[in-house]
């Protein structure tokens, strides 16, 4: 069962008092079916909810229980609080929750969880830059989403004109400071620049989006098929397990360790999509690693060393 809706589940069941497993799928738009395995689930899981049968009937919260957070241990607490913390630097309505969530702790985790949101300040902006504006477009894709509606742009390919796209959007993700819109169309599951959109309005039709969607899961399957387009050409290298951690931040993803030698050295799988963008990256190494190949990033190390001694040697004299 999806987090946000077992939790919208709970919040209409404190409102309405009783409600019906067919009430209860028109509210949060899934299936009759879906609804009744959720409910069944909650009571399953120890949920204080039970159905009463026949006409009239429907699903209610044993004597009126209310959601609070009583039910986390003091270390998920702290693990809940130190996640939200940080945000609390930046956004004013994280805060203000984040005070509501802590008085709904029972008395001997506030303390803990208090001091968890606490622990942490993020700053967002660079030594000697502004801090980066959060794009406009973001709080109408977000409205959007939360209320399951489809969401209309206008989207520019890198080179191309825009174009009018009408997308069931289904979670954005913030990647290194560039935001991407998740969302279904037409043809499947899409992933899209939102500092390539423009004029985003949401509409009044409502956007599907599968039951089992889940945001991280789909990103992860994102990254994976960016990093298999990127990794078209794999070279073997050896260099020192003292410098490893270094060739590994410059080829992130795109390396693996292969084996430990007893001289010192490791060998190492290195990837990119074609030989020259490999080479440039390991020219600057010098003598300190060696290419074991493909023979073409041997050649192409080679071709980068001869223009570099043509450029820079010192004339014989």
């Amino acid at each position: 069962m999806r987090a946000d809706r077992l939790v919208a589940t709970l919040l209409l069941m404190q409102a309405r008092g009783r409600v019906t497993a067919a009430e209860l799928a028109e509210e949060l738009e899934i299936s009759v079916a879906t609804a009744r395995r959720d409910l069944e689930a909650l009571s399953a899981a120890g949920v204080p909810v039970y159905p009463q049968p026949g006409r009239g009937g429907g699903w209610s919260l044993v004597g009126g229980a209310r959601t609070d957070l009583s039910g986390l241990s003091a270390s998920e607490a702290q693990a809940l609080f130190l996640l939200a913390g940080p945000a609390a630097s930046i956004s004013p309505e994280v805060k203000s929750a984040l005070r509501k969530l802590v008085r709904a702790l029972p008395d001997t985790f506030r303390a803990d969880a208090q001091a968890a949101a606490d622990a942490v300040v993020i700053d967002p902006s660079r030594w000697g830059e502004r801090e980066k504006e959060r794009p406009e477009l973001l709080d109408v894709l977000q409205a959007g989403i939360v209320r399951r509606r489809k969401v209309r742009f206008g989207y520019a390919k890198k080179g191309a004109q825009p174009v009018e796209r009408v997308v069931d959007p289904w979670g954005l993700v913030d990647k290194d400071d560039v935001w991407y819109l998740i969302a279904g169309t037409e043809k499947g599951q899409r992933t899209f620049r939102v500092d390539r959109m423009s004029g985003a309005e949401v509409t009044d039709l409502p956007a599907g989006r599968p039951d089992d969607f889940e945001l991280s899961r789909a990103w992860e399957q994102v990254v994976d098929r960016v990093e298999e387009r990127r990794s078209g050409l794999d070279a073997t290298v050896l260099i020192s397990e003292r410098h490893l951690p270094i060739l590994q931040d410059h080829f992130g993803r795109q390396s693996t360790v292969e084996e430990k030698l007893d001289d010192g050295r490791v060998r190492v799988t290195v990837s990119a999509p074609v030989a020259w963008m490999i080479a440039q990256q390991l020219a600057g190494w010098g003598s300190m690693i060696e290419v074991l190949g493909p023979p073409s990033v041997q050649a192409e190390l080679a071709r980068i060393g001869a223009e570099l001694v043509e450029r820079y040697a010192t004339p014989a004299r």
